[in-house]
C-alpha cells in the first residue's frame, strides 16, 4: 500500500489511482502498457515511499498513435487538463483541480525504449482491485541502480528518491537481473557498479537528498534515514562489489 507523508496527498493518490484504475481498464491500453516505477512499488508493496507519477513501459508492438487517442479519451473523461504533452514520446502533464500552492499535477510517461531484458509479470493491485502487467522486482531494482546515474548523465540533476529506493531494495534483500544493465550502459556489471559508487560518493550530499525525499516520506521516516542514507547505500554498493566479483 502507498503511504502518503502529508494529508493533503491523499487527493493526489486519490487522483493517480483514479487514472490508473481507467488506464487498466480500458482494453487498448491495458494490452500494451507494464507497470512500472515507484507508484507500481509501493502498491505491490515493494516500496514504502510516496510516489507522484504513473510510469509504463511500452509494448514494441503498440501503434502510439491509437494509445495516445485512447488516453486522451481518458484525460476528457475525468476532466483533467492536460497542462503539457510531448508531440514525440506518451508523456502528458496532467492538472487537475486543487487549492492554491498545493500539489495539482501529476505525470504519466509511457517508455518506448524500455530493455529487452526486462521481466513482467501479471500482479494483483489491491488498493484499485486491478490486475495489471508489471515490472518484477528484480526488473525495478535493475533500472533503478542505471536510473540513479544516467538522470544525472540526461539532466545533470541528482534525485534523493533513486538513493532512497536503492537503499530500501538492498535493506529488503530484493535482487536485481544483470542483464538489464548490461544492456542498458553496454558494460559489465562489476564496471557499472564502480562507477555508481564514484557518482554517489562525488555528487550526492544531504542537500540533494533533502530536497527530494523530504516530501515523499513522512517526517518520522525522512528524520531517521537522511543522515545516513548516502553512507548506507555506499557500504551496501562495496559489499555488493566484493560479493559478486571478488
Amino acid at each position: 500500500m502507498m503511504e502518503i507523508p502529508k494529508p493533503q496527498d491523499a487527493v493526489h493518490k486519490a487522483w493517480l489511482y483514479r487514472l490508473l484504475t481507467e488506464i487498466l481498464d480500458n482494453s487498448e491500453l491495458s494490452q500494451n502498457l507494464c507497470f512500472k516505477g515507484g507508484t507500481c512499488a509501493s502498491m505491490l508493496g515493494f516500496l514504502d515511499r510516496f510516489s507522484v507519477d504513473l510510469d509504463f513501459d511500452l509494448k514494441d508492438t503498440a501503434k502510439k498513435d491509437i494509445l495516445r487517442k485512447e488516453i486522451h479519451k481518458i484525460i476528457s473523461g475525468l476532466g483533467l487538463q492536460i497542462k503539457d504533452e510531448s508531440k514525440n514520446a506518451l508523456q502528458f502533464f496532467l492538472k487537475y483541480d486543487a487549492p492554491e500552492q498545493k500539489r495539482n499535477t501529476l505525470k504519466l510517461d509511457i517508455n518506448d525504449q524500455a530493455p529487452r531484458s526486462n521481466d513482467y509479470t501479471p500482479a494483483k493491485l489491491s488498493e484499485i482491485d486491478r490486475t495489471a502487467l508489471c515490472q518484477t522486482i528484480e526488473t525495478m531494482f535493475a533500472n533503478k541502480l542505471v536510473a540513479a546515474l544516467e538522470r544525472f548523465e540526461r539532466t545533470g540533476g541528482v534525485a534523493g528518491r533513486d538513493i532512497y529506493d536503492i537503499h530500501y531494495f538492498f535493506m529488503h534483500g530484493y535482487k536485481y537481473k544483470p542483464e538489464i544493465i548490461e544492456e542498458r550502459r553496454g558494460t559489465t556489471v562489476k564496471e557499472f557498479l564502480t562507477t555508481l559508487i564514484d557518482f554517489i560518493n562525488k555528487e550526492v550530499n544531504e542537500t540533494v537528498i533533502n530536497q527530494d525525499l523530504n516530501l515523499l516520506l513522512s517526517s518520522t521516516k525522512f528524520a531517521q534515514i537522511r543522515k545516513t542514507l548516502k553512507h548506507e547505500v555506499l557500504v551496501f554498493l562495496n559489499d555488493e562489489l566484493k560479493r559478486v566479483f571478488v
